[in-house]
């Protein structure tokens, strides 16, 4: 590889500040759920899996999502709990090995709304929610997808009552000593849920026709969690337009219609935003190469996080026919990514199933060892800890 691609690729390691944090580089571990915590408590393969990478120069540790305490947050097994005392325990046990390697960490906070359709073609999980126990599960107007109205939507109580349980686990972040907190409220969960007009058909003030309109919901849970943490603790939201149920779906069609979202959700208190794409390189917006982290940024003024297939074999560094490792070189993906780092369109880099499967992956960039780096392999990844 070439000084001048070392050089740039040196580039993201550089601190970066924002409140009352400040990270070591510019890489995150992107959230992924792995299903690893029986009784949805933090246990110690958890530690060990968050230290492993914090210990080997991850800049920001943000964890797999995590559930709020309030009726129907979870819709999938052994995913651990961000409320009562063992699981609380577990995380403050998590944030002390992270910190005690030189690490930072945020949780990632969690409703999963009206859920349990994970795919593009989800007919038959659309059945299955059909025919399953929804009387706890909640979402706006009762939609689980385009089209599909399983229930009635949320009352007024309920919708007061899980944005104070976002506002009780962002409190409960800082004071476990959590470096930030991350809303997810992408991929058609709760918060996404309020946000898209396939799944928001209310008539009050929570509902609307226009994107800006139904942003009322996460203005007003972004504003309780700023008012129960520091004025400085970072709050992180994540936001997509795709869902599991349709990787085509789009909140926002224009610039203009992002901007009515973004800004006032941006002022009632995010300190990043999280824009989450399946590839990072696409443009969001035609006429325009910036990706969604890209028009975060430049709507709002705030940091922003860029995710989507970063790192992986196939899409980052070149490969020979025989699938050996082209050692000399680091592909087409990089330059761009490089591209869009230095024109200033995003601030931090997430990498997800890249780190899954090699716990040392951002220290062997760093260092150059892009021989050493373990290629994604899908299969190899259940145990990995």
């Amino acid at each position: 590889m070439s000084q001048q691609r070392d050089e740039r690729l040196g580039n993201i390691f550089q601190p970066f500040t924002c409140g009352s944090m400040t990270l070591p580089n510019r890489t995150v571990l992107a959230p992924m759920s792995r299903m690893f915590s029986p009784g949805n408590v933090p246990n110690e393969n958890n530690l060990a899996y968050y230290a492993r990478r914090a210990e080997n120069g991850v800049g920001l540790i943000i964890t797999e999502g995590t559930w709020i305490n309030y009726s129907g947050a979870a819709h999938i097994g052994d995913v651990p709990n961000f409320y009562g005392e063992e699981a609380l325990a577990g995380w403050k046990r998590i944030v002390e090995a992270v910190h005690a390697v030189g690490g930072k960490i945020a949780p990632q906070i969690w409703h999963t709304g009206l859920s349990g359709v994970d795919t593009v073609d989800a007919l038959e999980s659309i059945e299955q929610l059909k025919k399953s126990d929804i009387s706890h599960k909640m979402s706006p107007s009762g939609y689980a997808a385009p089209g599909v109205k399983l229930k009635e939507g949320m009352s007024e109580a309920e919708i007061i009552g899980v944005i104070e349980a976002y506002a009780q686990a962002a409190a409960d972040a800082e004071r476990l000593g959590f470096d930030a907190v991350e809303i997810h409220g992408a991929h058609g969960y709760l918060p996404d849920q309020f946000l898209w007009h396939e799944t928001n058909k209310r008539e009050d003030h929570w509902g609307g026709r226009t994107l800006a309109e139904r942003a009322t919901f996460v203005v007003e849970m972004i504003r309780a969690c700023r008012a129960r943490v520091s004025p400085d603790f970072p709050i992180i939201l994540r936001l997509s337009q795709w869902k599991l149920q349709n990787y085509a779906a789009k909140l926002a069609s224009t610039p203009q219609e992002l901007e009515s979202m973004l800004l006032p959700i941006s002022e009632a208190g995010v300190s990043i935003f999280h824009g989450s794409q399946r590839r990072f390189w696409e443009a969001e917006f035609e006429g325009s190469p910036l990706n969604l982290a890209g028009w975060m940024k430049k709507i709002t003024g705030k940091p922003s996080i860029t995710v989507g297939s970063v790192g992986l074999e196939t899409e980052f560094l070149d490969t020979l026919d025989n699938g050996t490792r082209h050692h000399d070189t680091v592909s087409l993906r990089s330059d761009q990514l490089m591209d869009m780092f230095e024109r200033g369109d995003f601030d931090l880099i997430a990498i997800g199933r890249a780190l899954l499967v090699d716990h040392c992956w951002v220290r062997k960039v760093r260092e150059q060892r892009f021989k050493d780096i373990k290629p994604w392999d899908v299969r190899a990844t259940a145990s990995l800890y």
